[in-house]
C-alpha cells in the first residue's frame, strides 16, 4: 500500500534536525527515569459497569469538550464477567484527573456504531488523542473472551464529548493493538500495530505477520464539525512475531512511539526487543521489522512503549513489573520497579504509559489492580 505523501514540511525539518542530533558526539546526562523513585496509585480504572484490565493511556493536552487539559484517558480491555473479565469485550475509556477524580468519558455501544467494526468492540491499548479532541481507540474484539471468537476489530473515532463519530476498518487494520500519532496543518499520522495476520489460524503458535500501518487522516477545518477523514494507508513495517495464548488472548508487536529524526520505536514483545522504523512519517516503503535498537537485558516480554522528553525509550515488561529506559542508541540506562506482587513479581500487570504534560512523571496502568499509577 502506498501513501499519497502530500505537504510534509514540518516533518522534514523534524528528520533533518534528528540528523543533525546523530552527528553530534554524544553527552553524558542522567536517565529520564533518575529521579523518579516512588510509585503512586491515582485511581482505579475501574468504571459503573465493572469493565476492568486497563490497557491505553493517553494524557489530554488541550482542553475541549469533556476533556480537560492533564488529566489521563484509559481503555478498559475486559468486562466484568466472573473472575476477571472476559478479554476483547471492554467498552469504556474513564478520564481520570491527576488528583484521582475518575469520570467515564465514553460507553461504546457496538450495537450503534455510525459504521463496521468486525467483530464488535474490544478496546485495546491503542488510544490516541488528535487536535480538537478527536479520540481515536483501537477495537481487538472478542464474543466470549477467548482466541477463536477474535475480530478485525476497526478503530473507533469518538468527538470531544465521548460519542462514536466515525469507524475505521479494513485498509490492512486486523487487530489493532497499540497507536501512537502526530499531527501538522489539518492532517494526522496514525501509527498502528496490528496482531491479528494469520495468528488465530496458527493454534497458539508463533507467525511472523504483524504488522505496522501508517494512516494518514485529514481533519475537517470548517464549522461543520465533521470527524477526520482517511486519505491513505501505507503498511511501513512487518514481519513481527505474533501468537494467540490462552491466558493473554494475543501476543504481538504492541507499544509504539515516535522518536527523534522521524523514526518510530516498536516493542517487540515476543522477540524481547525494540526496534526502529526509520522516516516512519513519509517512507512510501516497507521496512520489515525494522533495525533493533536493543535486545535482551533488562527487557523481558516489552509491550507499552513511550518516549521520554529526552528522546529515550520507555518500555514496560510483561513478563515482569518493571520499566526500562533505553538510548536510541541501545544503552538500557534505567531499570524501575512498578509492580512486586504476584509470582513471578508483576508479570502481566503493565501495559499503556505516557509522560504528563510537566515530562516530570510518567503515568501507567497496572492490571492487576485495575488502576492508574503514577512513578514520580
Amino acid at each position: 500500500m502506498r501513501a499519497r505523501i502530500g505537504s510534509r514540511v514540518p516533518a522534514v525539518l523534524a528528520g533533518l534536525a534528528g540528523l543533525a542530533l546523530a552527528a553530534t558526539p554524544a553527552v553524558a546526562r542522567d536517565p529520564f527515569v533518575g529521579p523518579l523513585n516512588t510509585v503512586d496509585v491515582v485511581a482505579s480504572t475501574v468504571p459503573a459497569n465493572g469493565d476492568q484490565n486497563p490497557y491505553g493511556v493517553a494524557v489530554v493536552k488541550d482542553s475541549v469538550g469533556a476533556l480537560h487539559r492533564g488529566n489521563v484517558l484509559v481503555s478498559n480491555f475486559n468486562n466484568n464477567v466472573p473472575p476477571t473479565g472476559q478479554q476483547g469485550t471492554g467498552k469504556t475509556i474513564v478520564q481520570v484527573s491527576p488528583d484521582g477524580t475518575v469520570g467515564l468519558f465514553a460507553q461504546i455501544d457496538p450495537n450503534n456504531l455510525p459504521g463496521p467494526c468486525p467483530g464488535g468492540v474490544g478496546l485495546t491499548t491503542a488510544l490516541t488523542i488528535l487536535p480538537g479532541g478527536w479520540v481515536v481507540v483501537g477495537s481487538t474484539p472478542t464474543s466470549d473472551g477467548m482466541p477463536d471468537t477474535l475480530g478485525a476489530g476497526c478503530l473507533l473515532v469518538l468527538d470531544s464529548t465521548g460519542t462514536v463519530r466515525e469507524t475505521i476498518a479494513g485498509h490492512g487494520i486486523n487487530g489493532p493493538w497499540d497507536m501512537t500519532s502526530v499531527s501538522f496543518g489539518d492532517m494526522s499520522e496514525l501509527f498502528v500495530t496490528n496482531v491479528l495476520n494469520g495468528t488465530v489460524a496458527g493454534n497458539n503458535n508463533e507467525v511472523d505477520k504483524g504488522t505496522v500501518l501508517r494512516i494518514s487522516l485529514r481533519r475537517d477545518r470548517s464549522d461543520k464539525g465533521d470527524p477526520p477523514r482517511l486519505v491513505d494507508t501505507t503498511q511501513i513495517g512487518s514481519g513481527f512475531g505474533e501468537k494467540t495464548d490462552p491466558s493473554a488472548l494475543v501476543i504481538g508487536p504492541t507499544g509504539v512511539g515516535l522518536g527523534r529524526g522521524d523514526t518510530l520505536y516498536v516493542a517487540d514483545t515476543l522477540g524481547n526487543r525494540i526496534t526502529a522504523i526509520p522516516n516512519a512519517v513519509r517512507r512510501d516503503s516497507d521496512a520489515g521489522t525494522g533495525r533493533t535498537v536493543s535486545s535482551g537485558g533488562n527487557l523481558n516480554g516489552p509491550l507499552g512503549l513511550a518516549i521520554a522528553p529526552d528522546g529515550d525509550i520507555l518500555t514496560v515488561n510483561s513478563l515482569d513489573g518493571n520499566l526500562v529506559e533505553t538510548t536510541p542508541r541501545g544503552n538500557q540506562v534505567a531499570v524501575r520497579v512498578l509492580d512486586a506482587t504476584g509470582t513471578p513479581p508483576g508479570a502481566g500487570a503493565l501495559f499503556g504509559l505516557a509522560v504528563n504534560l510537566d515530562r516530570n512523571a510518567v503515568y501507567f496502568v497496572d492490571n492487576a489492580t485495575n488502576t492508574l499509577n503514577v512513578l514520580h
